[in-house]
């Protein structure tokens, strides 16, 4: 089974177990028969009705570049029924599963029900459980969303230049403008990062998500970025989905923004120079409209220069791999929103992007080189940030 067939699953398994619930609800509250039968019927309308309203607008609906009235009460509050009932839903079955278990067990041996406050304390526990998603999910909605860090790390490079040691790198990713993303939003968090005092900023990819009409106004948010060695950027899958790889380009060149596609670029201090390179987006495997690509890297192997430090702009972490055998000794990638939604504090492995890659956020080794993968501010989906706060990074080279 594949897995968008698994989250189908889900989904609807979940919307069944939550009118089940309703409908009990109703059974147990309200007394009148006949208001019985019509909350029996109003509950899947409602939930049928909300979710083909907010689809078929989310199909042919333009997407805003700020937060509307209808976003603000209606898909965003979709959007947060949507997962957390998903997941309160899964959170419900080991429950039920250990309560059969209990029933049964009970029935086999014949043994006395539990006491009344012992039901009533693993029924608090299973409802704390199942509604804990719910409050998670408006946390995550309203604050985590838009909790910005700004991350300092040192990158330690055996090669660099002595010219570049305390050269500052401020990368952005994953912008995704939108509603829940707004453009007035995004030059906040170009105020923050210019005000980190860089010395070159870059851009990893996906400044929009499937709306071609929303680049303009994405590349004029992101223009107020300021560095004295210039700033840079590639693209990411999601401008490659929007067809607007070349149109966006054009943009950010017109606003003193260079697009790197399969090219590289000289940083140059005094006489040393350090090399910077940028690849549109590539996988190994087809990821959505994404075509495979055949040889990861193909196309820039030319652009490395041996005996100096490089420097790969890559939107996809999964690039790694072949760019630390190809001698790169750091590649700078986004594209996981570090799983937006992810509880490592708990465990590492808990984090959707986990299913698709081992590069979900942070730094990565390996011989030959380092990887960093930065959470992106923007979001995909759902407008939900849990465990994964939207990320400014800024690297400090250092010589090692």
């Amino acid at each position: 089974m594949s897995f968008f067939a698994i989250i189908l699953l889900i989904l609807v398994s979940s919307q069944s177990y939550w009118a089940w619930r309703g409908v009990r609800l109703a059974r147990r509250k309200i007394a009148s028969r006949a208001l019985r039968v019509l909350a029996y019927a109003a509950i899947p309308a409602i939930l049928l009705t909300m979710f083909a309203y907010n689809l078929g607008e989310f199909a042919r609906r333009p997407e805003p570049v700020q937060l509307t009235l209808r976003d603000a009460l209606l898909t965003a509050p979709f959007a947060w029924w949507l997962v957390s009932s998903m997941v309160g839903f899964l959170l419900a079955i080991p429950f039920a599963i250990a309560a059969g278990l209990r029933a049964l067990t009970r029935r086999r041996r014949r043994a006395e029900l539990p006491s009344a406050a012992r039901r009533d304390f693993l029924a608090l526990a299973a409802n704390t459980a199942i509604a804990a998603p719910f409050a998670g999910g408006a946390y995550g909605l309203l604050y985590g969303r838009l909790n910005l860090e700004t991350v300092e790390r040192p990158i330690r490079l055996a090669n660099l230049p002595a010219a570049f040691h305390g050269f500052r790198i401020a990368q952005m990713s994953d912008i995704h403008i939108g509603p829940f993303m707004p453009a007035e939003q995004i030059r906040k968090f170009v105020d923050i990062a210019n005000a980190r005092k860089p010395d070159l900023v870059v851009l990893t990819g996906d400044f929009v998500t499937f709306d071609a009409a929303t680049q303009a106004p994405v590349v004029e948010a992101l223009s107020g970025l300021r560095a004295p060695f210039g700033v840079y950027g590639c693209l990411g899958n999601h401008d490659a989905w929007a067809r607007v790889e070349d149109s966006i380009s054009r943009l950010f060149a017109a606003a003193q923004v260079r697009m790197l596609r399969g090219e590289s670029v000289a940083i140059t201090v005094g006489s040393d120079w350090i090399n910077l390179i940028g690849v549109d987006f590539q996988s190994r495997r087809r990821f959505g409209p994404s075509a495979p690509v055949a040889r990861i890297l193909g196309n820039i192997e030319s652009r490395i220069a041996r005996g100096h430090v490089n420097i790969l702009l890559s939107h996809n972490p999964d690039t790694f791999d072949r760019a630390a055998a190809l001698g790169i000794d750091l590649s700078l990638a986004g594209h996981t929103h570090g799983g937006q939604a992810a509880l490592e504090f708990i465990s590492p492995e808990i984090a959707p992007s986990r299913l698709v890659t081992p590069y979900v956020a942070g730094l990565f080794q390996r011989p030959g080189g380092q990887l960093y993968v930065n959470r992106g501010i923007g979001t995909i989906g759902v407008p939900i940030r849990i465990g994964a706060p939207p990320e400014i990074t800024v690297y400090q080279l250092e010589r090692a």
